[in-house]
């Protein structure tokens, strides 16, 4: 899954991740974020050496349903999902081991 893309408004319902099957990341953040731009690296090359997981890049923000839903606080965020329970959440990852272990313990599950 290509990472490098921006994040979008458009976040999939909660309903639609919970019911998601095998594993999931979502990752809640900003483009205008700091936090944001300096994991960026990290998350990149965490998703292009790790397994193809889905990976939707969620703008996060006051009002926004799903990141309240998730209780985000911080960005980025990334929670791991296994069939639409979270499974591992990084607060601004700062190294891309960190994110690389996470995947792999979703994609076993």
């Amino acid at each position: 899954m290509d990472s490098t893309r921006k994040y979008t408004a458009e976040a999939p319902p909660l309903q639609e991740v919970q019911q998601t099957r095998g594993p999931l990341v979502l990752e809640f953040g900003t483009s205008w974020c700091g936090h944001c731009r300096a994991a960026q690296p990290y998350i990149n090359e965490a998703f292009t050496s790790g397994p193809d997981l889905p990976h939707h890049k969620i703008e996060d923000g006051k009002g926004r349903p799903l990141g309240r839903a998730f209780r985000v606080k911080q960005w980025p965020t990334l929670i791991f999902l296994r069939d639409g329970e979270e499974v591992e959440r990084l607060v601004r990852p700062a190294d891309s081991a960190s994110i690389t272990r996470a995947m792999a313990r979703i994609e076993q599950n």
